[in-house]
């Protein structure tokens, strides 16, 4: 069956809708990515400044900070979880350390306590009546 005049106007129709609707669609992305980054600059403010406190900052620049904060900020959050986890080492086998030391003359005064019980002369009960 050959294209008929009402498929060449849908066509063409189409073609110009995504014409009319390309910009559009630019520019809303191109919004989002600029209030983005704006919104990356505001929550970042004050490491900004210790950068370049005189100075405009480009989009590339904002991103490039934001960036190497998030670098650092990563860095940070790995040796502090270094040290929480060698401190919780640490306390672990402090403890286990303690325990053994806190049972282990316990139980030798026990078990000299029970020896003296056995003994013959404190083998019979004293009853007060």
């Amino acid at each position: 069956m050959a294209p008929t005049i009402t498929a060449a106007m849908t066509n063409s129709q189409e073609h110009l809708t995504h014409k009319l609707r390309k910009p559009l669609v630019e520019k809303l992305r191109r919004e989002r990515i600029n209030s983005s980054i704006e919104q990356l600059k505001s929550l970042l403010g004050p490491e900004f400044l210790k950068q370049q406190p005189d100075s405009k900052l480009e989009k590339a620049d904002i991103l490039e900070m934001t960036v190497c904060f998030l670098t650092q900020l990563q860095q940070q959050s790995q040796q502090q979880r270094r040290l929480l986890n060698h401190f919780n080492r640490l306390q672990s086998s402090s403890d286990k350390n303690l325990r053994e030391a806190d049972f282990s003359p316990l139980s030798s005064s026990v078990q000299t306590s029970i020896t003296k019980d056995k003994s013959p002369v404190n083998s019979t009960l004293w009853r007060p009546w």
